[in-house]
């Protein structure tokens, strides 16, 4: 039985343990029928012994989407493994801890420059870096969690990711003429490496068993592997700058 992403050849960022989005993006990635090829950093040994997990083998390669130099061997390296590529999943999100958790009035600008270069601005180095390998173009797929509104605790990661979104749009405008598309997923919260780096995260998550139409599980990122395959996928063709939720609906909810 054929899958969805058969012959595709996807890039994912951010698989940092079995409760990523990543992780279960690479999954389902491997199940449709694609070969991905798997970046990593700080400690790529991390990102490879999680990926014994997958369903098949994949090489993991050092990134630092900050670093210049890094992103320069991006085309080479992806080029010797796979050819080429067809998708790009970017999964990354950082900020200091002084930018998180009730801080916000008193972040100083270098942690909130540092919240913007690595969870927003890297979108399009990361994109660029993997055009040349889009020949025939592609999709490129990004993860935000809401920036319509002010989230407990959230702080500069909410403008942030806000920035995310806007430069998807911007990728989105600029790229079309190279038929490469750029969409988001907006996820609800789960219980990942990067939300458990949030001081009273569980707060934030309170508002989805009080609120989402749909019942909504902190432990199963799998809905939004999924909603990023989909958009890896050519059932998606002519969608472009578009934020997809996969929220269990809250983001509808007005009271």
């Amino acid at each position: 039985m054929s899958g969805i992403l058969d012959g595709k050849r996807v890039l994912i960022t951010g698989v940092l343990m079995e409760s990523s989005i990543a992780f279960h993006t690479a999954k389902v990635a491997q199940e449709q029928g694609a070969e991905i090829i798997l970046t990593a950093f700080p400690r790529p040994t991390l990102t490879e012994r999680i990926a014994r997990k997958l369903p098949k083998p994949a090489k993991v390669i050092e990134l630092d989407v900050t670093n210049d130099e890094h992103l320069a061997r991006v085309e080479e390296v992806v080029r010797a493994e796979l050819g080429g590529l067809d998708g790009v999943v970017h999964s990354i999100g950082f900020a200091p801890q002084d930018a998180l958790g009730g801080n916000f009035l008193n972040t100083p600008f270098e942690s909130v420059a540092t919240a913007m270069h690595v969870s927003a601005f890297s979108l399009k180095s990361l994109t660029m870096s993997c055009l040349p390998l889009m020949e025939n173009g592609g999709s490129v797929v990004g993860l935000t969690f809401d920036a319509q509104f002010a989230w407990p605790q959230y702080d500069w990661m909410g403008p942030a990711k806000a920035a995310l979104e806007a430069t998807s749009r911007y990728l989105a405008r600029d790229l079309g003429e190279r038929n490469v598309r750029c969409n988001l997923i907006s996820a609800g919260p789960l219980g990942s490496m990067a939300a458990k780096s949030i001081p009273g995260f569980g707060d934030l998550a309170k508002v989805w068993d009080e609120r989402s139409p749909l019942a909504w599980d902190m432990s199963d990122p799998e809905p939004a592997g999924r909603g990023v395959v989909a958009l890896l996928s050519d059932f998606f063709p002519k969608t472009t700058g578009e934020i997809v939720h996969v929220d269990g609906g809250v983001h509808i909810m007005g009271a």
